[in-house]
């Protein structure tokens, strides 16, 4: 969506919202994507918390904040200094004085202010009042009130210490406590790989300003995935052409028609490289890792092989009009074979979501790569052609001619055999339709193949109400766990607990996020993939106590998060109002899906459990004493430190906190026997006036529009999400019964599928349509454009059963695999299907025809497939760093590239035959 709409929107809604009294509404960030967080670093060292925590946001976070396209650096952990005023109840009374008259003594002597100008002799002398204390004695010097003409100071009511403010997140890395962690965020629209890259070099340029015995360590750089996945790419393009050009020179036997055809490749990326540029198209996996090569060259390995062919037969002085007629016999099937090729990428640009922003950059490449490829077989190709190819010297056939003949006579007869017997070729051609309709029944489903990152987060959760220095110390064992159980497999560990103070990524102090990057695979020990070694983590940590883990990655979390704030594959999402309820109902479903076959990581989000102390008011109770709920409060106020002030170190501001000195804190009982000044003077407990206890409180509440909501999370291993999601939905309608009032929504991935489905149910049958329409177009016959148009559903039983015998759910990618195919299917058809047309048009009976043009198209048919499919060939079976996403793709494009070659070949001749007759 667009996103100065959007923040204007959310502005407008927070306008809206309901806050309690003294709670600033909160800011709109800058615009960063969801996807912004980048880069992530380190702070350990020797020192403080707190000595950690300013030297990053004042030495470090400046420097990195000027980096361009960066929209935020956050900090997570460490101590915020404060000066608290640790009061003593007792000395308050003494003095008759109250913790308001405290806190507005402290308000009263922390400001400094600007009193205008003096202006004396010419010159003018700004006026600037210093009352901000600067030290901790300064604060006890405060002055709050006088008796008797003796002044009562903060140090006579209360001890002044160095403090922090209340934390509710911390750090911890590699097995050695906690450290400061600073995340960069990108801008919307800015290039990650550049912003990662910048924010690394800077951070290489902070540490010699760093005092002495700090370092910084760079732990996550987007940089290594996008590398590692330009670098699959990079092969996949380089084999995808080597293998082309093979095929190439091995078909057309003559090394300047090959160069020729060649020529195509560098000429078109360039054309593409161009208008990707003005488009605004990076170079990514999607954009550039769906390129197939053998696409590209398909219309000049026609032209070329055609006038290759008529120059065998030329005689002298023929050559420049045989070249002619050679390329104009072509063109018109190649031309509008490229058309559709390019038109069916089209529908693909209208997907919406993530499916959009994974597949309409590759549609666009793609639609500029063939545009110079139609261009450059109009113009540089014949041109070429009738510059450097001649009519071979030597007339004797070689080895791989006189081959390439007996193939070609053997077809010949294989054809004249099936038209012979019609009802049996097309008969087996219906069977291999039907059948492949069945298996794609049988077929899973998923939105697209989980891209591996190299990096894991396992996602912690524990019982609530956990300390702050409970999750810490727990967190850092778990480092050292992994550390030592894995030390070949992980380079960095580190732990995110709660939340930092700009919540970015709100969690309880429960909840720790647990990133682990890992070594490159070739290290790798305990396991080959990084699915098998997030499998033999789960089981290391599945006997920890009182701890429930999530594996997921860095990108994938976010991904999750996104939608429906879901961290899993799948999300159950149950709707009602009482807590009781939805948590009984969670129980229920989380047992259901821990039944499946293919649930991991089954989760339901913990919503109560937080230990509560509460001082709860005792109306009859203040009426009796003339004590007004804001005195009773205020005590309860006062136990955690409540910002009154402020104080300036250097450059520094320290908040001056009020808070009750420990031993009146320490547990409920203390908190009862505070006590409270009524109107007259006397002293009442705080137990008297409120009821002090201990209850049980909910740990966290969510809502979606409005509603309370509980959601149970699961991955899913070894098992296809659509699936899973099938199966649990019908289970979890027969086994969970709902009250009334309370209903269940499914989120995570499966969303996006959907989502997926319902667009590709659009885009596929327009996608169609349009190849039927330039079909029309190109023979004016219904006829001819229906029989050519078989070789869409023909090359569609290849790329189910390439999906079936490679084990591969039908995915997005998958589906866009589908769509590209059905424009490469009918080139070969088109060739054919022309080369009838003329030989009819010459006179030639209609077997002949037939047989005749099968035997000469034979071979532009089979080189237009085998490029084709070859060029896809590293895309299938590359295992690095991004293939996952691809696979499919080119699994279901050469599947079906071979199927319709195959059908092409064999069925199309037949179905001519049939239909001209019947025709007649």
């Amino acid at each position: 969506t667009d996103v100065s709409r959007a923040r204007q929107s959310g502005a407008e809604r927070r306008q809206g919202g309901s806050l309690p009294r003294g709670v600033a509404r909160p800011p709109l960030g800058r615009g960063a994507p969801g996807l912004g967080e980048v880069f992530h670093y380190l702070l350990p060292g020797e020192r403080s918390l707190g000595e950690l925590r300013t030297i990053h946001e004042w030495v470090v976070r400046p420097q990195m904040m000027a980096v361009p396209g960066v929209a935020e650096i956050n900090t997570w952990g460490g101590d915020v200094r404060q000066f608290h005023v640790l009061v003593d109840p007792a000395a308050l009374q003494r003095y008759e004085l109250s913790l308001g008259d405290l806190a507005r003594a402290i308000e009263a002597n922390s400001a400094n202010v600007g009193g205008g100008t003096v202006d004396a002799g010419g010159e003018s002398m700004l006026v600037h009042g210093v009352g901000l204390a600067e030290s901790l004695e300064d604060v006890e010097a405060m002055v709050v009130t006088a008796r008797e003409g003796v002044p009562v100071r903060v140090g006579d009511v209360a001890r002044v210490e160095v403090g922090r403010q209340i934390r509710r997140g911390a750090v911890t890395a590699n097995g050695r406590g906690e450290a400061v962690l600073g995340l960069g965020f990108m801008l919307i629209g800015e290039n990650p790989h550049e912003v990662t890259g910048a924010l690394s070099a800077r951070l290489t340029e902070v540490t010699r300003s760093l005092p002495e015995g700090v370092e910084v360590v760079p732990l996550y750089d987007r940089t290594t995935l996008v590398d590692r996945v330009l670098e699959t790419v990079r092969t996949n393009l380089l084999e995808g052409a080597l293998l082309v050009l093979l095929v190439l020179f091995a078909f057309l036997r003559d090394v300047r028609a090959g160069l020729i055809v060649a020529a195509t490749i560098p000429l078109s990326m360039m054309v593409a490289s161009n208008l990707m540029l003005a488009a605004g198209v990076a170079g990514s996996l999607m954009s550039l890792g769906a390129i197939d090569f053998g696409l590209l060259v398909d219309s000049a390995v026609i032209q070329v092989e055609n006038v290759v062919h008529r120059l065998e037969s030329a005689g002298p002085g023929e050559r420049l009009a045989v070249i002619r007629d050679a390329v104009k016999e072509v063109r018109g099937p190649t031309l509008f074979g490229e058309l559709i090729i390019a038109v069916v990428y089209l529908p693909i640009l209208t997907l919406e979501g993530i499916e959009g922003q994974l597949f309409r950059p590759m549609a666009l490449t793609v639609v500029f790569a063939l545009g110079g490829s139609m261009l450059l077989s109009l113009t540089l190709i014949p041109v070429l052609s009738s510059l450097f190819l001649r009519a071979p010297r030597r007339r004797t056939p070689g080895p791989l001619a006189r081959l390439g003949e007996r193939v070609a006579a053997v077809y010949e007869r294989v054809v004249r055999a099936g038209l012979r017997r019609p009802a049996l070729v097309l008969g087996a051609a219906a069977l291999a339709l039907l059948g492949a309709i069945g298996i794609a029944t049988q077929l899973g489903s998923e939105f697209v193949p989980r891209l591996r990152e190299g990096s894991i987060v396992i996602n912690t959760v524990r019982l609530a109400g956990v300390s702050l220095e409970e999750s810490v110390r727990y967190g850092t064992r778990l480092e050292r766990f992994l550390l030592e159980r894995f030390p070949d497999e992980i380079e960095h560990v580190w732990t995110r607990t709660g939340s930092a103070e700009v919540a970015t990524d709100p969690m309880g102090l429960e909840l720790s996020d647990v990133f682990v990057t890992l070594t490159p695979r070739e290290r790798w020990v305990r396991a080959e993939t990084q699915d098998a070694l997030v499998d033999e983590m789960s089981e290391e940590l599945s006997d920890w106590p009182a701890m429930r883990a999530i594996f997921t990655q860095p990108i994938e979390m976010r991904v999750n998060e996104m939608n429906a704030g879901i961290r899993s594959d799948v999300g159950v999402m149950i709707f009602g109002d009482d807590f009781d309820v939805l948590r009984a109902k969670a129980a229920e479903i989380e047992a259901v899906l821990q039944s499946l076959d293919g649930a991991a990581d089954v989760l339901a989000e913990q919503t109560t459990g937080q230990p509560l102390v509460r001082v709860e008011v005792d109306r009859e109770a203040i009426a009796r004493h003339g004590i007004p709920a804001r005195d009773v409060l205020a005590m309860a106020r006062a136990i955690g430190p409540d910002e009154v002030g402020a104080a300036r170190e250097g450059q520094l501001r320290v908040p001056i906190a009020l808070r009750l000195d420990a031993p009146f804190r320490a547990s409920p009982e203390a908190i009862g026997r505070l006590l409270v000044t009524a109107p007259g003077g006397d002293r009442v407990p705080l137990r008297r006036l409120a009821r002090v206890d201990v209850a049980e409180g909910p740990s966290t509440i969510q809502r979606t529009w409005g509603q309370r909501r509980v959601v149970v999370e699961a991955n899913v291993r070894g098992r296809d999400v659509g699936s899973f999601v099938a199966e649990a939905q019908e289970t979890i309608a027969r086994e969970v019964e709902l009250p009334g009032g309370y209903y269940l929504r499914y989120g995570g991935q499966f969303e996006h599928l959907q989502d997926a489905q319902r667009r590709l149910m659009i885009v596929i049958p327009v996608a169609l349509g349009l190849i039927f329409l330039l079909l029309h177009l190109s023979y004016r016959r219904v006829s001819d454009a229906l029989r050519v148009f078989t070789g869409v559903p023909f090359a569609a039983i290849g790329g189910v059963l390439a999906l079936w015998l490679r084990d591969m759910p039908f995915s997005v990618s998958a589906g866009v695999g589908f769509v590209a195919l059905s424009g490469v299917a009918v080139l070969g058809d088109m060739v054919l299907v022309s080369a009838i047309r003329d030989r009819l048009g010459e006179g030639d009976p209609l077997p002949t025809a037939i047989a005749s043009a099968a035997r000469r198209r034979l071979r532009p048919v089979l080189m237009t497939a085998l490029v084709a499919s070859l060029g896809f060939v590293p895309m299938a079976l590359n295992t690095g760093f991004g293939a996952e996403v691809q696979r499919p793709l080119a699994t279901v494009v050469i599947g079906g590239i071979l199927s319709s070659t195959a059908l092409t070949l064999l069925v199309v001749p037949v179905l001519f035959a049939v239909t001209a007759r019947r025709a007649r």
